[in-house]
């Protein structure tokens, strides 16, 4: 069995609302491996987000480890965290997140852009990202002339500029219908064969968290691992 990518080890996170504290995560852990697809359940409210943005370093824990390939994340200095958010993770959300006022081919620039990298190498990466989510005839149209799926896929590309080992998804269907759902998710699929990304994928469809080799249920703030195939 390969070495993990990705640990997450007795996460606690709290937020202070006033004199009141608020416990969302419990001591939650969680593996990822090189080139998986894991489900993250749980009902809404339970913390999947939380966790995720812990996991991507968007947010640091009150207490517990993200390990990456075996490194402390939150070991590093901030520059090391940035480091890490633009090149070795990408980020998929529910409602997209893309900038209105620029094309799908420069929202997908924005990651290698953050690299400093070359704005012609920059534009090489992201239609070529583009074109592996099936938008190659897109690279103009801004979000408001695509549908859903094709702004959802916009971000999958912005997500896969850089190159990352694990994409982080945040209900990354929750807002399409079944059928684009299913496309979507079938794409992870084929990056994960492809590419060799790993994916971790929060979700409340349990139709879409069958098809995850591994699941995680989120339940008053600790993951435990299930059956994805039965949930």
């Amino acid at each position: 069995m390969s070495e993990p990518l990705l640990v997450a080890e007795e996460l606690e996170k709290e937020y202070r609302t006033g004199p009141e504290v608020v416990r969302v995560l419990r001591g939650a852990s969680l593996v990822v491996r090189p080139a998986e697809i894991v489900a993250l359940v749980g009902a809404s409210g339970v913390g999947k987000s939380t966790l995720l943005h812990l996991l991507g370093a968007l947010d640091r824990p009150t207490a517990g480890r993200v390990l990456f390939r075996g490194e402390d994340l939150f070991a590093r200095g901030e520059a090391g965290l940035v480091h890490y958010r633009r090149q070795n993770v990408g980020f998929v959300f529910q409602f997209y997140n893309l900038l209105g006022e620029l094309s799908a081919l420069e929202n997908a620039m924005i990651p290698a852009l953050l690299l400093r990298k070359p704005p012609a190498q920059a534009r090489e990466l992201a239609a070529a990202a583009l074109a592996e989510v099936g938008l190659a005839d897109r690279l103009r149209h801004y979000p408001g002339e695509l549908s859903g799926g094709e702004q959802q896929r916009v971000a999958i590309a912005r997500a896969l500029t850089n190159g990352p080992r694990l994409v982080l998804a945040d209900e990354p269907t929750g807002n399409l219908d079944p059928k684009t759902s299913e496309i979507i998710y079938d794409l992870f699929l084929r990056l994960q064969v492809e590419r060799g990304i790993a994916f971790l994928v929060a979700t409340h469809n349990p139709d879409l968290a069958q098809k995850a080799e591994r699941g995680y249920r989120l339940v008053e703030g600790r993951a435990r691992e299930i059956d994805a195939g039965t949930g």
